[in-house]
């Protein structure tokens, strides 16, 4: 069972069981693979369940015909939204390290979780702004493919939960987005201490 970060000499302990572990660094993977796709060599196929709703995250259904993923729009955001010819220049100059920088803290945060020594995963205070960006640009995608941009989202996804199964996939992507908020909130509150 998780429990979140804490300061433990002179880092930021959480202890996190193997499938735990598992399912954040397969997110992670997949987010990294849409934020640097030239670095993501392809997998085997999806083994069970958990796998295959990571695998499902790799493109939202229905936007085959659309020019540019929305969740990467998410990760990567406009820098200017009213001038089209600005925001264009600004996304030349700056996308490209953009991804570079999160597909790094990407990689230092799986590395710290495959790592985990036992079911602690230790996070030193120069890594836990890595570990940060991480786990939110997880929670940007899967918040994007979930559908949540405003308040008004979540409520409609609440209304549609309390109607579905236990079973449903969408159940179960909330539960991992509510996990990672809370993973992330413990490691602020570790910092702040």
């Amino acid at each position: 069972m998780a429990t979140g970060f804490r300061r433990s000499r002179g880092a930021w302990v959480a202890q996190l069981d193997r499938t735990e572990r598992a399912l954040i660094v397969g997110l992670m993977e997949q987010t990294r693979g849409l934020l640097a796709p030239h670095l993501v060599a392809d997998g085997p196929e999806p083994q069970d369940e958990f796998e295959a709703l990571v695998a499902s995250l790799r493109e939202p259904v229905g936007l085959a015909d659309a020019p540019r993923d929305p969740a990467l729009e998410r990760l990567l955001p406009t820098g200017h939204r009213g001038d089209p010819e600005t925001a264009a220049e600004f996304r030349r100059l700056t996308e490209e390290d953009l991804r570079t920088h999160k597909s790094a803290c990407l990689d230092t945060a799986m590395a710290l979780i495959r790592g985990a020594r036992g079911d602690k995963v230790r996070v030193a205070p120069e890594q836990s702004q890595a570990m940060l960006v991480a786990i939110n640009d997880v929670r940007l995608l899967l918040g994007e493919r979930l559908g949540l941009r405003n308040d008004d989202d979540a409520a409609l996804l609440d209304a549609y939960l309390a109607s579905a199964g236990d079973d449903d996939p969408a159940a179960y992507a909330v539960a991992v987005y509510d996990f990672l908020g809370w993973l992330q909130e413990s490691l602020v509150q570790a910092m702040l201490r």
